[in-house]
């Protein structure tokens, strides 16, 4: 007698394709632009941070960051390509993830490094009057809290699209 089967299968990822084929339904849907300007926001954020004197909290700001980046990163590569299914226990529930990850992770860590970066801002803010000839870092601190803020906006906008697509019903994220 064979074994029964499993009670509910995970949703089937997209079709086979070639080894490096792209999922063109991916990149017509409202999420490709939002992940593009996550991944170019989130990278002028930590750029900006890396790129000048950077201490104390800071550092913070930085991990922050990079973090965000990169598993905004590794989520657009996999579903550029396709290829969530390949992820252990989140291929099954890709939509979930990529909520899970904008809403938690992203919003989250880049709402921190922006008050992080805003707050060094405000104060290196003495630094911005005119005739003042030292170095300073108040744009600099300016630029990587605008960039974390306007990141995790869109990490917010996306996590809703995410939890928008799942409460119509649909299990995958496009």
């Amino acid at each position: 007698m064979p074994p029964p089967a499993p009670p509910s299968a995970p949703p089937p990822g997209p079709p086979a394709r070639g080894p490096l084929s792209l999922h063109r339904p991916f990149l017509r849907s409202p999420l490709a632009p939002l992940r593009l300007g996550q991944l170019l926001l989130g990278a002028a954020c930590w750029g900006t941070v890396a790129a000048h004197k950077y201490e104390g909290a800071a550092h913070f700001a930085l991990f922050a960051a990079v973090l965000a980046w990169l598993l905004a990163l590794a989520l657009a590569g996999l579903s550029l390509l396709g290829r969530w299914a390949l992820v252990p226990l989140l291929g099954a529930r890709w939509l979930l993830a990529n909520a899970a990850h904008d809403l938690l992770l992203g919003v989250g860590l880049y709402a921190a490094a922006a008050g992080v970066m805003g707050h060094k801002a405000e104060r290196h803010s003495y630094c911005n009057l005119r005739g003042y000839s030292q170095p300073c870092l108040y744009r600099a601190y300016l630029a990587a809290a605008v960039c974390a803020a306007l990141a995790a906006a869109l990490h917010l906008l996306s996590g809703l699209y995410c939890l928008a697509r799942r409460c119509r019903g649909h299990r995958d994220i496009v």
